[in-house]
């Protein structure tokens, strides 16, 4: 099954890949580059979109 969707090589320390298994295991992720994708995506929603701050 190829694609023709960029690839990245990402290099991490272990404690992060943990961390990012913990969230594919608690969230019933079915792979790692799905967490991975999740989790950029939440956190790239979070910058655009800001919180507004109270006057």
């Amino acid at each position: 099954m190829s694609t023709d969707k960029p690839k990245i090589i990402l290099v991490l320390d272990h404690d992060i890949i943990g961390r990012i298994d913990d969230y594919r295991y608690g969230n019933r992720v079915p792979s790692r580059s799905e967490a991975i994708r999740r989790l950029i995506l939440e956190a790239l929603q979070k910058f655009e979109n800001p919180p507004k701050k109270k006057p």
